[in-house]
Formats: structure tokens, sequence, C-alpha cells
């Protein structure tokens, strides 16, 4: 009885020695053509990990809305972005997440200046399938860290000029579709998608 009590407690351990390994694994990766790895110094590419292990790999514009990539990477370092969910699908049209109330009314201590042309800014992103954009109230300067991933060239057009686009996809969209495809009622998902971490990377294109 003893022997068998030992053989399970050692096969339970290296079960969960195999899932920490799973985890850590995700820090570097290939995915769509590119190599990443985690690292601690502020790049402009930001790995997104969804709880399910799934990666989306984010490059940031820094010429087209200054203030809103350093918004961005300062959450970033502080980890703020850790165990947040896409709290808000919108079908065909986008995918918000960034909320630490998760329904959408919460960000951050700070906020910032809108970068768009309607606010007096010149940021020539467009609103395409993929870019990534920062959402706000009413108020054009609150936004602070709730962001949104466009899902289609037509439909999020209607946003240029008015929210501040400041990167996009460069690899995983079809993970971003993955989570733009789960169930929903009107636009909360039923189980929000829960981001795992994000974090800076540094990226090799394959040839």
């Amino acid at each position: 009885m003893k022997k068998i009590l030992i053989i399970i407690l050692t096969i339970l351990v290296l079960m969960t020695t195999s899932c920490s390994k799973k985890e850590i694994n995700t820090t570097t990766g290939e995915i769509d053509g590119i190599k990443y790895e985690e690292t601690t110094e502020k790049t402009n590419y930001a790995k997104i990990t969804m709880k399910d292990s799934s990666v989306i790999i984010i490059e940031l514009d820094p010429e087209a809305a200054p203030k809103t990539v350093a918004n961005f990477q300062k959450l970033i370092s502080e980890k703020f972005y850790d165990n947040l969910t896409f709290h808000r699908i919108s079908k065909g049209f986008v995918i918000q997440g960034g909320d630490p109330k998760g329904d959408g009314t919460g960000g951050s201590e700070e906020t910032i200046e809108g970068e768009f042309r309607r606010n007096g800014y010149d940021n020539p992103l467009k609103h395409e399938r993929g870019v990534i954009s920062m959402a706000r109230s009413n108020d054009m300067n609150s936004a602070s860290s709730q962001f949104f991933i466009c899902l289609s060239n037509t439909t999020a057009s209607q946003l240029d000029d008015n929210y501040a686009a400041f990167g996009k996809v460069i690899a995983g969209m079809e993970n971003v579709d993955k989570i733009a495809a789960v169930e929903v009622d009107g636009e909360t998902p039923i189980n929000k998608p829960i981001i795992h971490t994000i974090r800076f990377v540094t990226i090799e294109k394959i040839d």
C-alpha cells in the first residue's frame, strides 16, 4: 500500500512539473513565421498570452501615437493586464479588453490625451483588421487601459480619426478570431476570455 501511494505521488509531481513547463514555454516560440522571446526590456513588440496558452503578437507604433504607446508600455511593465479579460466582443467589429472591473466601466489610474485627428493629432493609422486601438468614453481624453482589436477592414473604418490606433497584430490573428468566435449575450461573452499575461518580446522573422 505504501509503495502504491509513493507511485501515485510521483505521478502527480510529474504531471504538475509537466504543466508548469508548458506554461513556461510560452515565453519563447514561433507563430506565423515569427520567432519571439520575452524580455524585461521595453520594446515595440508585445505578446498577449491567453489563459489557454494561445498567443497574439502586437507591433506598437510610437510614431503614430507616442503617448498612447508609452501608456500601454507602462501598463505592460506594471503587469497591469495580467488575468484581465476580453469583456466585450462585437461580432465582425472588435474585441475589447483591459478593464480591471471586467465590465467596460474601469481603467487604470491615469487617462491620456486621445491621439487622433478629431482631437488635433495627426495619426495616420487606419482601423483595419488587426489594428489595436484605445477605447474611451465620450470624453476624447478619457482613454486609460482599455483597448480593442479590429476584426474587419470595413466595419471598423468608422473609427478612423476618432480613436487612437497605436499598433497592429503581426502574428496570431487566428487567435484573435478564436476569441471573437466565443458565445456572447449581446456583446458580453458568456465565459470571458482571460488574458494570462501581456509581455514585451523581441522578434525575428523566419524565412
